[in-house]
């Protein structure tokens, strides 16, 4: 699955190594996966394979979280069925908010697996984006920016939220 052209700590274009890149960092979570996104829409988080990573990593600790934040729901709870499953299965260890109209102008988006891997997709309507494994120096400012974003959430999504 690894790519020669998925170096870390440069920015790389293009959607397919984007799509790499997220998964090579979810891959990585033992603990704790935190992801600000705008809606799930990029990052392949519909498909099977993202389903799978995150299965196993909800399953393999009886300690691991899941944290989501999203500016949208709707792109989640209508075309990442398998993900939005996961809330029904998984609801003591996952929690996916939505930001509240202050927070929605942020058009970046990032994912942290364990406070040491990263991945930060500059802006969301381009695919230019930056990953790191085992740097948890260069993780430490996208927790603070995603504990202030968890502080501008005003709706915690849960599978029944939705009317499921």
């Amino acid at each position: 699955m690894h790519n020669t052209a998925l170096s870390p700590h440069q920015i790389l274009t293009g959607e397919y190594l984007y799509n790499e890149a997220v998964a090579l960092v979810l891959s990585q979570a033992q603990r704790e996966l935190l992801i600000f996104d705008q809606d799930l829409s990029l990052g392949n988080f519909s498909s099977m394979a993202t389903q799978q990573i995150l299965t196993q990593f909800l399953s393999q600790s009886p300690n691991s979280q899941l944290t989501i934040i999203l500016q949208s729901t709707l792109y989640f709870s209508e075309k990442c069925p398998r993900i939005f499953n996961l809330l029904a299965t998984f609801s003591h260890k996952m929690r996916v908010f939505e930001t509240n109209d202050h927070a929605k102008h942020a058009k970046d988006c990032f994912i942290l697996a364990d406070g040491e891997h990263y991945i930060k997709r500059i802006h969301i309507d381009q695919a230019r984006f930056k990953y790191a494994l085992n740097n948890p120096l260069s993780t430490q400012a996208l927790n603070t920016r995603f504990e202030e974003l968890l502080d501008a959430t005003h709706n915690q999504i849960s599978y029944s939220t939705l009317g499921i």
